[in-house]
């Protein structure tokens, strides 16, 4: 095992004596071309460096737009997401008419993609990432790459929909009935096209009811009455759903709860 350790440290140590001295070198020319081995040979990180280190010397010159290319993909190789996302948008400010701009463009969005988090977490980049996509629809409609672009889309759709979901849910398990009525409530109206609408319809049916219920006496049939008014919304919108039953369940205990009052 050490003797195993030993060999990896040797190797990243005479790899890194290595690029040393090739970004010592002063030679230009080498430095570009050592850079092309290394991005061939998928190592990046001493890509990026050699790159970094000769653009002043090529800028201007008939190569240059290949190598800003490449240097702005050994950030993307590297995950670094936010590094490559502005290194793309500065080869697209610098080269508009280049036919490798829309490529270009498309990465823009998808590194903001790849920067979009768990769940649970600021979904920030996420919805950066589904207004680059749309713009990129929008200014490239004959794209091979749109179909791609709206499937991404959907998924951070998607995405942002659980977050809600969740946190409409916490309010909820929290015993605060009337937050999650309301959460619920939003989320069908920022989501009209889930395919579980007609669940999240029946959380504010049951939100409310226990609202209702633990509501003091002289609010409670107001409060009833709401549970009605959501239970006979859901019959207008979701008259096949396998949930009818349940919410018919809650018109009875509601209805009876009145009476009793």
């Amino acid at each position: 095992m050490r003797v195993f350790l030993l060999f990896i440290i040797v190797g990243l140590l005479s790899g890194c004596g290595g690029i040393n001295k090739i970004l010592k070198n002063k030679d230009p020319e080498y430095k570009l071309r050592m850079a092309e081995q290394y991005f061939v040979k998928k190592k990046y990180n001493y890509a990026q460096s050699l790159y970094e280190d000769v653009m002043p010397n090529f800028k201007g010159t008939a190569i240059f737009e290949d190598l800003y290319y490449k240097y702005a993909y050994c950030a993307y190789y590297q995950k670094d997401y936010l590094n490559a996302e502005n290194l793309f948008k500065n080869f697209l400010e610098a080269f508009p008419n280049s036919p490798k701009a829309e490529e270009l463009d498309y990465m823009r969005a998808y590194c903001y993609y790849k920067m979009s988090p768990k769940t649970p977490l600021d979904q920030n980049n996420t919805v950066k990432a589904m207004g680059m996509l749309q713009t990129f629809i929008n200014t490239h409609p004959g794209s091979p790459k749109n179909k791609e672009a709206n499937e991404l889309i959907d998924i951070c759709r998607l995405k942002l929909e659980e977050k809600e979901r969740l946190a409409a849910r916490l309010y909820y398990d929290l015993g605060q009935f009337r937050a999650a009525g309301v959460s619920y409530t939003t989320l069908i109206n920022d989501f009209p096209d889930s395919e579980h609408s007609d669940e999240y319809k029946l959380m504010v049916i049951k939100s409310y009811y226990k609202f209702a219920e633990l509501s003091v006496d002289e609010r409670k049939v107001e409060r009833y009455e709401q549970v009605i008014a959501e239970c006979n919304d859901f019959m207008d919108r979701f008259p096949d759903s396998k949930l009818v039953k349940e919410v018919e369940r809650y018109i009875s205990l509601t209805n009876n709860n009145i009476k009793k009052i």
